[in-house]
């Protein structure tokens, strides 16, 4: 055994460990099987790629915390500008791991969002979470909810504007749903644009769209900022749904299988720290 992978606490305590497997281990104990022996990760340094948005806390949190460290990774959280390129670093491999909407990883790996790969999702990171904003200027006509937007849509006909973050992701979903549900097609009645979840108010505040779907801060944003009114929640399209998740390709897990399990682990730990697993 090298210098590198020399124990930190005892042989005896070690093989218990292993004897025993996951079950009532200490944390700290549990900790040091992932970080030594067989269970060392491949790959030490992992880059995670993230969207500045509230739920990406337990991705952000693992490193901040030094959480990763007890798992024998560190995790080097990258800032993207949006999904699509998320989905291109991630497949290309620039991106080892993302913070990702459970939509896009499916979508890659069906080929129906991009280049086709195999991918794999670690963990879901929430639940919940995302919200529908209608501008401030058809809220005052009378459009502060799906009823009301279907009636200022008839008595006002023009080609309304609705923003989501990727095609092929939750948000994309959630919008599309909600207006179906009240004989709103989202592909013929109206024009659906996408837009990465940083510049959505910004859009809307010079009116480039009538509302958007899009997780926090960016709907709280519109609100603070005079702009948009809360319409309804993602809850309200699907209770407890999933919504991003810890993704990868399929051939980083198969040949970085501890690295994997680790970096799942810290961002589970992390998750129950700041509360980021389920809202």
């Amino acid at each position: 055994m090298t210098e590198l992978l020399k124990p930190t606490v005892s042989r005896r305590s070690v093989l218990q460990a292993a004897a025993v497997g996951a079950v009532g281990i200490s944390p700290a104990l549990r900790a040091v099987v992932y970080a030594q022996g067989s269970d060392a990760p491949e790959k030490k340094e992992v880059k995670i790629g993230f969207i500045p948005l509230t739920d990406c806390a337990s991705v952000v949190m693992a490193s901040v915390l030094g959480i990763d460290k007890k798992y024998g990774v560190t995790i080097i959280p990258s800032k993207e500008a949006s999904r699509a390129g998320v989905r291109d670093k991630l497949v290309s491999g620039e991106l080892d791991f993302a913070y990702a909407l459970y939509g896009l990883i499916y979508g890659v790996h069906m080929g129906t969002a991009g280049p086709k790969k195999d991918m794999a999702v670690l963990m879901t990171l929430n639940h919940n979470g995302q919200g529908l904003t209608l501008s401030k200027k058809i809220a005052d006509k009378g459009a502060v909810n799906l009823e009301g937007l279907v009636t200022l849509m008839k008595k006002e006909p023009r080609e309304h504007t609705f923003a989501q973050t990727f095609p092929a992701g939750t948000h994309a979903m959630w919008l599309y749903y909600w207006l179906a549900s009240a004989g709103v097609s989202p592909f013929k009645d109206l024009k659906v644009i996408t837009v990465p979840p940083p510049q959505m108010v910004a859009n809307m505040r010079v009116g480039n769209m009538d509302g958007f779907c899009v997780g926090e801060p960016w709907n709280h944003r519109a609100i603070m900022d005079s702009i948009g009114i809360s319409a309804a929640t993602s809850q309200d399209v699907w209770k407890d749904h999933p919504e991003k998740v810890l993704g990868t390709t399929s051939d980083f897990v198969k040949k970085n299988p501890n690295t994997a399990r680790a970096v799942t682990a810290a961002i589970l730990e992390a998750s129950t720290r700041t509360s980021a697993c389920r809202w």
